[in-house]
C-alpha cells in the first residue's frame, strides 16, 4: 500500500504546511489539530474543557471520514500549554476514550500555534 493523504472537508483546513491527515498500509496519521471551528476556521478560546473537546470534535470527525472510530486510537500525544490544565483535560479525554483509551503522551510545550490552550495530533487504524 502507497503512502495516501487523507483530507475531511467537515474538518478544519490545515493552516499550514503540512496535511491534515496520511495513511499508509492501514494506519491513519493525523495531524496536530487545534480547537478551530471548522465551517468559520475561528479559533475556539476558553476553558481547557472547551478548547478540548472542540479540538476532540476535529480528531473525530477525520477519523470517521477515514472510515473508522474513536476507540480505534492507537496513540494519542497531547501538547498542553500549562501543565496545571491536565485534570480538566483528563476529564474531557475520557469522554472520548471511556474504555482501554490508547496509548498517551502528554507534555507541557513553550507555545502552541495561534496561543491556544493545546494541541493533539493521534495515530488511528483504518479498516
Amino acid at each position: 500500500m502507497t503512502r495516501k493523504v487523507f483530507y475531511s472537508p467537515k474538518a478544519p483546513e490545515p493552516k499550514g504546511t503540512y496535511s491534515q491527515s496520511i495513511s499508509h498500509n492501514g494506519i491513519l496519521y493525523i495531524s496536530g489539530q487545534i480547537p478551530i471551528e471548522p465551517n468559520t476556521g475561528n479559533i475556539i478560546r476558553g476553558t481547557i474543557e472547551e478548547e478540548a473537546r472542540a479540538t476532540f470534535e476535529n480528531i473525530k470527525i477525520i477519523i470517521e471520514e477515514a472510515g473508522s472510530k474513536m476507540e480505534d486510537t492507537l496513540k494519542v500525544t497531547c501538547y498542553l500549554s500549562n501543565m496545571d490544565d491536565l485534570k480538566g483535560f483528563n476529564n474531557i479525554y475520557k469522554e472520548y476514550f471511556p474504555k482501554d483509551p490508547p496509548a498517551r503522551t502528554t507534555i507541557q510545550a513553550g507555545r502552541l500555534p495561534m496561543d491556544v490552550k493545546l494541541e493533539i495530533d493521534a495515530i488511528v487504524t483504518i479498516g
